[in-house]
């Protein structure tokens, strides 16, 4: 789904996109889900995709479609994903001077659009739709239509980071997770913000990169 702030664009000073879970938020939602409906190990749909037998979306798809509880219980587990404190002023900030923020995920609008909506937050995301129903638990589906189309994930956040470097000469990039890789190589190291996963890889490549824990880092970084 792809939403579009209500304000004025001020001239593009530069365009920050972003991985959702785990970079905007500290915890993941299929990390959440799993906790709170186990499977077996030779059963998980994660440990299949990082094994290279299904993909991406699929192992979400399956994840989420295993909740079972009530809308309000599902939000309550949404709220424990914690979005970053200063996430919401430090957009705000970049906003005021000039930056477009874009979410790029490979998780479900459902609840990134929830969280983004708590925090007072306008920006524009692209990310996998979700219906939720108490009896079927969180149907994510593919976004066909998007002009950022990927069977795999969904979402293809590198071509979103293509399209950001058409469109400016200052990109950066911030993420967490496997899907990240490609995409924040296509930015320069010190706009290159990367923690967990993300980061391992990147130190394993030799490849530079801005590490952070608090959204602080990033507005410091690019607003300095």
């Amino acid at each position: 789904m792809e939403n579009s702030p209500s304000s004025a664009r001020l001239p593009l000073a530069g365009i920050l996109v972003s991985d959702f879970d785990g970079t905007i938020s500290r915890k993941d939602f299929f990390d959440l889900v799993r906790a709170r409906w186990p499977i077996p190990r030779d059963e998980d749909p994660w440990e299949r995709y990082v094994a290279g037998e299904i993909t991406h979306f699929q192992a979400l798809a399956r994840i989420f479609s295993r909740i079972r509880c009530t809308e309000a219980e599902l939000l309550a587990l949404v709220d424990q994903m914690e979005v970053d404190p200063c996430f919401a002023s430090t957009v705000h900030e970049l906003q005021r001077r000039g930056w477009e923020v874009v979410v790029a995920s490979a998780g479900c609008a459902w609840y990134i659009e929830q969280l983004l909506a708590g925090a007072g937050v306008s920006i524009r995301v692209f990310s996998n739709p979700g219906t939720f129903h108490p009896e079927t638990g969180l149907v994510m589906s593919l976004p066909p239509a998007s002009p950022f189309f990927d069977p795999g994930t969904g979402v293809n956040k590198l071509e979103i980071t293509r399209d950001a470097l058409h469109r400016s000469d200052c990109v950066a990039f911030a993420g967490d997770g496997r899907p990240d890789i490609a995409s924040s190589l296509l930015v320069p190291a010190e706009r290159r913000f990367a923690r967990g996963w993300l980061a391992e890889e990147l130190t394993a490549r030799k490849e530079g990169f801005v590490g952070f824990d608090s959204w602080t880092t990033i507005r410091d970084t690019l607003l300095c």
